[in-house]
């Protein structure tokens, strides 16, 4: 029926309702924290350097698509790359920055 809390040196008090309602709060508060530190902050992370390895995207680099072909890149626009797969100069084909899984820099001396 009642609650009790027993504290060295007082004596007993029945629990009230706000105290189950703060500590319903705290919980959710936790869980929502949880949430946020393994889902959310690392996907932000991944996007951070996903795009920072876009940006560094230049005409020569070898490319593993999400596909997974390999290709070189013939011409790098705002959203688009002009990628040449295979050794037949005529397989070109335009695909979207997004879609690239992996860059290998080029050594240019």
């Amino acid at each position: 029926m009642y609650n009790f809390i027993v504290l060295a040196g007082e004596a007993a008090e029945p629990v009230s309702g706000g105290n189950n309602l703060i500590l319903l709060v705290v919980q959710i508060g936790l869980l929502g924290l949880l949430l946020y530190f393994m889902l959310i902050r690392p996907q932000k992370k991944q996007q951070k350097q996903m795009q920072a390895m876009l940006s560094t995207l230049e005409k020569g680099d070898s490319i593993l698509t999400s596909s997974g072909f390999y290709g070189v890149v013939i011409d790098v626009m705002e959203e688009v790359v002009i990628v040449e797969f295979g050794n037949n100069k005529n397989c070109r084909i335009p695909m979207k920055k997004g879609s690239i899984a992996e860059i290998e820099k080029t050594n240019k001396e």
